[in-house]
């Protein structure tokens, strides 16, 4: 049966999942600047259209020129993330208000709410620091991190799931755990790629470059330190170091994807085929939509639908985690309401 909060938890996961799309459509159309200023945009609750307010634009902000559908794209981001935010304080609200009753989620919510207070300081930072990849990255991580955690309070308060007819196994529970820390790395690493424009880097398949091995430069590629001040925009590092930024984007592509197999293969074995099915498919649209866009040079409809697939295989492993880790009293619970 389901809990109180639960048509709640599941709008706020729903939206939190357009407003990381929406975060991608931002970073991939160069609109991560179209608006110079936070939270506004040139001092305005949207883009300047009018005369008058094109006229304080120029004067307040002379170095960024008004460019209305780069600053569109960024507003309606902030509209929708603001919203989100909106959403999970009413949600931490309403648990704390039910604190009392039992099998009420509360430290959830609550942490929710704290990571979307960070996130929110993530997406001024991103704005004032000019692109800065380090908090680029972050601001991308924790879009991903709020997701995540938003996905599990809705599955914590949809209600009973089928008993499992065998207890999983320790190693089963621990590949599952794996699984979730690779693709969240893998997503780290993504960001990563993004942030600094390194997604072109190579384009061709399987090499790079027309090299199974190309020049990289993995100090600079990798250098987390880097001088915060520059425009960031368009990227600031040399060929080799994006390449190496790429390739080893690569690279953990085909680590998480073994792993990934393994756990496919032990979820079969141990009887829970749907997830194993579910997992394998958006695998492997995961893998083909990371392919075209090396092969096709990155067209936005794809690069847009490859972020979703890691948001999607993030949510499943998740979903898988929580399914093998399930607290006793729930299955106790679901058994005792199983028919004879």
């Amino acid at each position: 049966m389901r809990k109180a909060g639960f048509t709640l938890a599941l709008c706020a996961t729903v939206l939190a999942a357009l407003v990381v799309m929406l975060g991608a459509y931002t970073r991939l159309t160069h609109a991560g600047l179209g608006c110079p200023d936070w939270p506004g945009c040139y001092g305005f609750i949207g883009v300047p259209q009018t005369e008058d307010q094109l006229a304080h634009a120029a004067e307040h902000f002379p170095h960024a020129p008004v460019e209305e559908e780069k600053g569109w794209n960024e507003m309606v981001h902030r509209y929708f993330a603001g919203t989100l935010g909106l959403l999970i304080l009413a949600q931490a609200l309403f648990a704390w208000r039910r604190r009392d009753v039992a099998d009420q989620p509360v430290k959830l919510p609550l942490l929710l709410l704290a990571v979307v207070i960070v996130q929110a300081a993530f997406g001024m930072w991103t704005v004032t620091l000019k692109l800065w990849p380090q908090v680029v990255t972050a601001h991308l991580l924790g879009g991903f991190t709020t997701l995540s955690l938003q996905a599990l309070l809705t599955l914590r308060l949809s209600g009973r799931w089928p008993a499992l007819k065998k207890p999983p196994t320790q190693a089963l529970r621990g590949l599952a755990a794996a699984g979730l820390l690779a693709v969240l790395g893998q997503v780290a690493l993504g960001g990563w790629v993004s942030s600094n424009y390194a997604a072109v880097a190579c384009v061709d398949l399987p090499t790079c470059h027309g090299e199974w091995w190309p020049a990289m430069d993995f100090a600079n590629g990798f250098h987390l330190t880097q001088h915060i001040g520059p425009n960031y925009l368009g990227g600031q590092l040399d060929s080799d170091a994006r390449t190496a930024i790429h390739v080893s984007h690569r690279l953990g592509a085909i680590l998480v994807s073994a792993l990934l197999l393994l756990l496919i293969a032990a979820l079969w074995r141990a009887r829970l085929t749907g997830l194993a099915q579910a997992l394998a498919l958006l695998l492997v649209v995961q893998v083909s939509l990371g392919i075209s866009n090396v092969l096709l040079h990155l067209p936005l409809a794809v690069a847009v639908a490859h972020n979703a697939g890691g948001a999607a295989l993030l949510i499943m492993l998740v979903a898988i985690n929580y399914r093998l880790r399930q607290p006793a009293n729930e299955l106790q619970r679901s058994r005792v309401l199983q028919p004879a």
